[in-house]
């Protein structure tokens, strides 16, 4: 999701504004990057230091799903809130908490 709205912010920038377009598109960009990252190597192999930066992402995404209610994208905002709270969910369910609080053996980043 995030690395789709770095694309679509680098689609838009306008020249009034270049410094905080490419920012933006680069910020979004890195922390697609990041969550791909953190899926592919961490809850992939249910890794521990995993769990931290998803449930991060999570809330920040139910933030922005709050801040997007009022302002007429209540669609947009639903769909973030419940695909927000699902994963939440899924990270916080008891066998998954298991699986990521087992041991040290999987913790390795590399």
């Amino acid at each position: 999701m995030l690395i789709v709205l770095g694309i679509a912010q680098a689609l838009t920038v306008d020249s009034s504004r270049l410094v905080l377009g490419l920012t933006t598109t680069g910020f979004f960009l890195v922390y697609g990057v990041g969550l791909v990252f953190v899926a592919v190597r961490g809850l992939w192999k249910a890794a521990r230091w995993s769990r931290g930066p998803t449930v991060f992402t999570q809330l920040i995404q139910l933030l922005i799903a709050y801040s997007l209610w009022d302002g007429g994208s209540k669609g947009i905002a639903a769909g973030l809130a419940v695909l927000a709270v699902v994963i939440l969910a899924c990270v916080f369910q008891k066998a998954s908490t298991e699986a990521l609080t087992a041991g040290d053996s999987n913790d390795h980043v590399l």
